[in-house]
C-alpha cells in the first residue's frame, strides 16, 4: 500500500484534483501477490485545462516519476478536465491482462 498511498499523495498535491481514483491492478497480472506493480489514475484537475491528453499524460508521468523508476511497471492515465467529466463521468474498466505465462 506504500505506493499507492504515495501516488495518490503526490497527484492529490500537485494537481488538486476534484476527483482521483487511484487503483492498484497489479492482481490482473503474473506478479507476486500484494504486488503493487501495476497502476490505473483517473484524475480529474483544472490544471488540464487548455492542455492537449499527451501533455496531461508527461505532466501526471513527470509527477511519478520516481515512482515508476522504482517498481511501478505500468501505469494507465485518464486525465479529464472538470468540463470533460461532467459531460461523461465514465470510468472503463481495464481488461485482463493477457501477457506472460497467463496466455
Amino acid at each position: 500500500m506504500a505506493i499507492s498511498r504515495a501516488i495518490t499523495s503526490k497527484l492529490q498535491s500537485y494537481f488538486l484534483p476534484s476527483f482521483l481514483d487511484v487503483v492498484n491492478e497489479s492482481y490482473m497480472h503474473n506478479v507476486p501477490k500484494g504486488s503493487e506493480t501495476h497502476f490505473k489514475v483517473f484524475i480529474v484537475s483544472e490544471k488540464f485545462v487548455g492542455k492537449p491528453l499527451i501533455k496531461r499524460h508527461r505532466e501526471v508521468n513527470t509527477v511519478l516519476a520516481e515512482e515508476l523508476q522504482s517498481g511501478v511497471h505500468a501505469l494507465s492515465i485518464i486525465a479529464k478536465t472538470p468540463s470533460q467529466w461532467e459531460s461523461d463521468p465514465s470510468f472503463v474498466k481495464s481488461p485482463p491482462c493477457l501477457g506472460g505465462s497467463k496466455l
